[in-house]
């Protein structure tokens, strides 16, 4: 991240110097090649302006908030923040949604956040964007805004592969379907998720099976269970390794973790962040009787992980 990049926790840490905004709206779950193309455009606006180009997007995201742990995600908060600076975007205001929050009438959104807030002076959202209280908002009303507050609006170009559009929620699909070479299609990139090493139960070392553990946001993913990687940490070279994502039932996990056992690996990374590489789903996640069956599986998998990488070099 550059220096003069502005990551923005909330409407109330808004200040006068994040005026002034070239702006897009959403949630940029993923950030694939349709969000991609809509950055370009933001910043190629801003550049032009002479303003900062803002992404807004929410914590949770709405339906998350609306509709609980039901909702699949692509990406933790803090990888959507990387992966916007990646592509120049100058400043991420995510918003806490909330009780308080969802209650905003269209009018008090656009007054506190895009007016008193971000200074708009370029919006950019998709012409199916709803906004405020019972989705009252949507693509007209900004549009009538900007002409009362003096600030373009336009919508998003479409971006398509083959005849279906690019979504977020496309690339779930592909990734409950194990398509890892359709979602990386989709995203431009591999499907990947990152986070800071810390310190797990010590389980996997009491039985060969080491892991560096990444404690995510308690969201339900759009991938679950045992997967062959490549991790790179702290952006080093990648290795490879088996990874577990998931409750960890066997041991009455209580948080979403994701468990990364790297071949041929022993050294102290905690506090380190990685980014993990999904290659190709080995099995679901199970509950063992004992941790003896885990351990018995855990070879099998790591086993079945090293005959794809081989396969891979063939």
């Amino acid at each position: 991240m550059e220096t003069n990049q502005k990551f923005i926790r909330g409407i109330g840490q808004l200040r006068s110097y994040h005026q002034s905004s070239a702006v897009s709206i959403g949630n940029y779950d993923g950030v694939h090649l349709g969000h991609q193309q809509v950055i370009k455009t933001l910043i190629e606006k801003s550049i032009e302006m002479n303003s900062p180009a803002t992404i807004v997007t929410f914590m949770p995201l709405a339906k998350e908030f609306f509709a609980g742990n039901t909702v699949v995600r692509l990406n933790p908060l803090e990888q959507r923040t990387e992966l916007l600076f990646s592509l120049g975007v100058d400043q991420v205001l995510a918003i806490e949604f909330n009780a308080e929050f969802a209650a905003y009438s269209p009018e008090k959104f656009v007054s506190e956040v895009l007016i008193n807030g971000l200074g708009v002076r370029y919006l950019c959202v998709g012409d199916d964007f709803k906004f405020g209280k019972d989705r009252a908002g949507d693509f007209d009303s900004l549009v009538k805004s900007g002409e009362q507050y003096g600030f373009a609006v336009s919508a998003h170009k479409t971006v398509n592969l083959g005849d279906r559009r690019i979504s977020s929620g496309w690339v779930r699909e592909t990734l409950q379907d194990n398509d890892f070479d359709l979602a990386e299609k989709l995203l431009g990139r591999p499907y990947s998720i990152s986070g800071v090493i810390s310190k797990g139960q010590q389980i996997g070392r009491t039985i060969n099976y080491p892991t560096a553990n990444l404690v995510l946001e308690n969201v339900q993913y759009a991938i679950n269970g045992v997967y062959a990687v490549r991790a790179s940490i702290a952006g080093a070279e990648a290795l490879e390794g088996v990874a577990n994502l998931g409750m960890r039932p066997t041991v009455a996990g209580k948080q979403n973790r994701l468990e990364v056992h790297l071949f041929d690996f022993d050294k102290d990374i905690y506090g380190k962040k990685m980014d993990v590489v999904f290659l190709k789903k080995i099995r679901s996640e199970q509950k063992f009787d004992s941790i003896e069956l885990l351990k018995a599986q855990i070879g099998r998998d790591a086993a079945s992980a090293r005959a794809f990488f081989r396969k891979t070099r063939a």
